[in-house]
């Protein structure tokens, strides 16, 4: 299995922050955007992760990333899995839809009326005909090419799932200045709290047991002597 990170968008909503940087590298609390989304997809297991972004940025990413974690994992079953995430104003989203029996009717991007207040959160699981699928498709009437598109020809196929997270998980679009404030507030508040980072990329790797407790000091030593090292370094040798 493969991942990857979407990070070449504009983020005109994020103007003018986003004007000299990727959205991606925008601190969400204590930690880069992109450290988010990575986190999650080596949680999955996967090892190997490609970042699609502009040329201008892509220096950056290598700067922020320096070396990629690279190992395949096993193939998933065929179909797509996606994700729902109940949301107070669907609009802004693709929208799923589901019938009585929990079976998935349509989605729908950023429809004028939501059907439902599902969301389709960013996180995406395709088995190979992605590439056939996605190399098919058309500009919608907004002039874009929609995952939302490639998510409705599975349906199609029925070969679409849709996992709803329910409470207990936090999905934020930091698309907007508010959004992006609210999410870092969120992570502050649990990492307070409980004293534990949320999406920090040298511990879920030391947990996956993608490196080991060396490579984890000293990689703490090369982020200075601030207090993500410092959480690094303290990390227990048995937490894995």
């Amino acid at each position: 299995m493969k991942g990857i990170i979407l990070a070449g968008g504009a983020g005109t909503r994020l103007y003018p922050v986003t004007l000299a940087v990727s959205k991606q590298l925008l601190p969400v609390y204590d930690k880069p955007m992109i450290y988010y989304p990575l986190t999650t997809l080596m949680l999955a297991g996967i090892r190997q992760i490609l970042v699609i972004t502009t040329p201008a940025d892509r220096p950056r990413f290598e700067a922020l990333l320096k070396s990629a974690i690279l190992q395949q994992a096993a193939q998933p079953r065929p179909g797509a899995i996606v994700f729902g995430y109940q949301v107070r104003s669907p609009e802004a989203y693709g929208v799923v839809e589901f019938d009585a029996s929990g079976k998935v009717v349509s989605i729908e991007e950023k429809p004028r009326q939501a059907r439902s207040h599902w969301a389709v959160t960013g996180l995406y699981f395709y088995d190979a005909a992605v590439v056939e699928i996605a190399a098919a498709l058309k500009p919608s009437a907004r002039g874009e090419l929609e995952i939302t598109d490639i998510n409705n020809v599975y349906r199609e196929r029925g070969l679409l799932t849709v996992e709803r997270l329910g409470r207990g998980y936090a999905w934020f679009d930091t698309g907007t200045h508010e959004s992006l404030l609210e999410a870092a507030e969120f992570v502050r508040t649990i990492e307070m709290r409980q004293d534990l980072k949320i999406a920090c990329v040298e511990e879920v790797a030391y947990h996956m047991g993608f490196i080991d407790r060396e490579r984890l000091l000293t990689l703490a030593r090369l982020l200075g002597s601030g207090d993500y090292a410092r959480y690094l370094e303290r990390l227990p040798e048995h937490d894995r």
